[in-house]
């Protein structure tokens, strides 16, 4: 994509990465892809909001020399140090040599451990503003969103929040910027919890925080770091983030996460019968294969989801290896507060259900129902699960 005008003398000059397979080294985005998100400010000083991987740094200067040379600018702001906002930031720093590096206080031992630049760099304060010619930058600290440095840039005569993570998403711009022209929203909200619950989640109480210090902020576009660019209606992401980040707190949504693993088919068998039980409410259900489905997609399900049912088979004396894994990756993204049942299967020794128990602990999930099977299910075992489908979809329908 070439460089975009947001308002008069705002430019987006962001990069799309179509070519890395997982974000942070653990979350898949081969299909999905994710864009990098940057900004170019000009008026008497030029400023650089947000940088990019440097993967792309052949691109990405080039979206800023269409429209002014790279060693003209003055500042560059970095809110956020993680390598996929700084990645270009030393060869950069070598094409503008004259550019000062604006970063909260926090930022500046990192930017030193990252990079070990030290010169021509200024801390900017909680609040301070700078004036740039008739644009006016403000900071704001938004600690632990998700970093502890990372604060966020408002444009205070255009009323643009430049929000760093906040407000962010996976999926890489399919030609379009805006959220009004966008003809495949869902799929970015969609992306927007996966991003949320894979990367944010974990720092909800600091989302909440930075949502209410920006509550009297008059914002007419938000301008991510990843994602869609907020215009028509802002306040529907900042809508999304706060439902989202009070999840970690109290109850969810009133649908299933339906997690099952199966080795020679009880399970599985013991899954289809319960799935029938919970049809039979019309309550929304979402179905992982722990053993076929990447942990990243399950979380976000996780995370909305007030009810999950976890069906595992015993192996060795314990859980189930890949169902394990998914619910310590729940714990380590405190997925609290859920409704829960468990099923399985067993053959010489049974163990799995126990642990499953003993892993949600910590999590506050309350287990309502647990039925384990020796060997392959009857008709009789069959029945009992899809009963228990059913009546664990009335709990969460029934649930205030």
């Amino acid at each position: 994509m070439r460089p975009v005008q947001i308002k008069p003398g705002i430019y987006w000059v962001g990069v799309n990465d179509r070519f890395t397979q997982l974000f942070e080294g653990l979350w898949p985005i081969g299909e999905e892809g994710v864009s990098y998100n940057a900004y170019l400010l000009t008026d008497e000083k030029n400023v650089l909001i947000d940088l990019a991987k440097s993967i792309k740094v052949d691109e990405f200067i080039g979206q800023i020399e269409q429209i002014i040379p790279v060693s003209k600018l003055d500042y560059i702001v970095i809110n956020h140090m993680e390598p996929d906002h700084t990645g270009i930031l030393t060869i950069l720093k070598k094409l503008a040599p004259g550019a000062t590096i604006l970063i909260g206080e926090k930022g500046m031992k990192m930017l030193k451990s990252f990079y070990q630049i030290e010169e021509n760099v200024k801390t900017v304060k909680d609040l301070e503003e700078l004036h740039i010619g008739e644009k006016i930058l403000r900071f704001y600290y938004t600690p632990f969103v998700h970093w502890p440095e990372t604060m966020m840039t408002y444009e205070v005569t255009q009323k643009v929040l430049f929000s760093c993570d906040g407000f962010g998403g996976y999926g890489a711009l399919r030609g379009t910027l805006f959220d009004d022209e966008c003809k495949d929203k869902d799929f970015y909200i969609k992306e927007m919890l996966r991003y949320y619950a894979n990367i944010v989640a974990t720092f909800s109480t600091p989302v909440l925080k930075a949502i209410e210090k920006l509550s009297s902020v008059p914002v007419q576009v938000i301008a991510p770091s990843h994602g869609l660019i907020w215009r028509e209606n802002p306040k529907m992401v900042v809508d999304f983030y706060r439902t989202w980040a009070q999840y970690a707190s109290s109850k969810a949504e009133k649908a299933v996460t339906l997690l099952y693993g199966s080795m020679y088919g009880n399970t599985e068998r013991m899954m289809s019968s319960l799935l029938n039980g919970l049809s039979k409410t019309g309550i929304p259900v979402d179905v992982f294969n722990v053993t076929q489905t990447h942990v990243s997609y399950i979380l976000a399900s996780l995370w909305k989801n007030r009810g999950v049912i976890i069906g595992a088979p015993t192996y060795e004396g314990s859980l189930f290896p890949p169902m394990a894994d998914v619910l310590h990756m729940a714990n380590v993204k405190h997925i609290k507060f859920k409704t829960a049942a468990v099923f399985g299967s067993y053959g010489w020794s049974g163990g799995a259900s126990k642990k499953i128990i003993e892993m949600v602990e910590p999590l506050k999930w309350q287990i309502v129902d647990t039925v384990d099977i020796n060997g392959a299910p009857t008709n009789e075992d069959l029945q009992k699960i899809e009963e228990l489908g059913y009546r664990f979809a009335k709990e969460i329908i029934e649930q205030p």
